[in-house]
């Protein structure tokens, strides 16, 4: 059968919420035959014997002929090694659908009619690459998350109406949480080389695939509430807000975003967005190497260096680190300008 949507459902660890997430979206009212390809990375704590138990009702191949849905298992029997990114592109790159949906294990759907309503938007409105809606934050128990704090970083999704790579540059937005989009199946045509999905970072998937589509055309935000978050952040919880305590989130975007200008770059020319971030990771660099002049801050100062400031912000002109560094400081003391 072609199915018209593929799901993208990816887990690690979901045991205690996987059941009611598969079963939101196994629940779904579409009018049209859907296939869920789960990719479960290796999990430890039973999550694989209760996707294979529910997997079993909608098998890959029914005897007395199509379902209007399936589900798809590729369970890893090891883990990528704390590349979750490589998870969500080769579970990607095995669905079949003209359109696509994401969830991960622990969020859930709300609304049964989510599919249908997005995907008929898309229909109707063929200049859209993808069609988000707003959601709702709870905490691991599901109970209504409240702290104003924890609610901010949901702010992030506060939008209306069109979404363009513009918005998505100078915003400081997002059009969507990652479990409210649907859109177009881009990996079909390979317009790209989306192996840098896992590539630029073994952790952030979910700004890249919106800036995939971005590149490609507008994307339009519901203002329905049709899924929930569930924001878990706590030590030794294996959820990808949880996991992140454990990294340098700056760092870590600053490295994100150099790649990401590098493989923009083959495809379009980098605009004012892109020399502003450059100095901001710059800027960042800079201040952990004054805070401690060790080693490894100084290599990442340099590789901030590298590409960002001598290629985007001086257009290869003749430069050298410690002089663009007394050039940088200076500045910010309103005593000299950069570039």
């Amino acid at each position: 059968m072609d199915y018209k949507l593929s799901v993208i459902f990816i887990t690690y660890n979901h045991a205690a919420y996987v059941e009611k997430a598969l079963l939101s979206v196994l629940g779904q009212k579409t009018g049209f035959p859907f296939e869920v390809v789960v990719g479960d990375d290796c999990s430890t704590d039973g999550t694989q014997d209760i996707l294979k138990r529910i997997a079993a009702d909608y098998p890959e191949h029914e005897a007395q002929g199509p379902c209007d849905r399936q589900v798809r298992l590729f369970l890893r029997s090891e883990n990528t090694g704390g590349r979750p990114t490589l998870n969500v592109y080769e579970t990607t790159k095995r669905c079949t659908g003209e359109y696509l949906a994401y969830l991960e294990g622990d969020d859930y759907w709300t609304d049964e009619g989510k599919l249908r309503k997005q995907v008929e938007y898309l229909e109707r409105h063929p200049e859209y690459m993808a069609c988000t809606h707003s959601m709702k934050m709870v905490d691991e128990r599901g109970d209504d998350i409240t702290d104003p704090d924890v609610l901010s970083i949901g702010s992030l999704y506060d939008w209306s109406g069109d979404f363009t790579y513009e918005d998505y540059c100078y915003s400081g937005k997002w059009p969507g949480h990652y479990a409210s989009v649907v859109s177009r199946n881009i990996y079909i045509d390979e317009k790209y080389d989306y192996t840098i999905l896992y590539r630029a970072s073994d952790f952030t998937d979910d700004a890249l695939i919106l800036l995939f589509l971005l590149m490609q055309g507008k994307i339009y935000r519901m203002d329905d509430v049709m899924s929930v978050w569930r924001y878990v952040q706590k030590e030794g919880a294996g959820n990808w807000n949880s996991i992140a305590m454990k990294r340098n989130i700056g760092r870590d975007d600053c490295y994100l975003s150099k790649t990401v200008m590098q493989w923009i770059e083959q495809y379009r020319t980098l605009g004012d967005y892109s020399r502003k971030r450059c100095l901001d990771d710059f800027g960042l660099a800079l201040k952990e190497y004054i805070r401690r002049p060790n080693a490894a801050n100084r290599q990442f100062l340099k590789d901030m260096y590298d590409y960002g400031i001598t290629h985007v912000v001086l257009k290869d002109a003749k430069s050298s680190l410690p002089g663009f560094c007394i050039r940088y400081i200076m500045s910010k003391l309103h005593l000299a300008e950069i570039g």
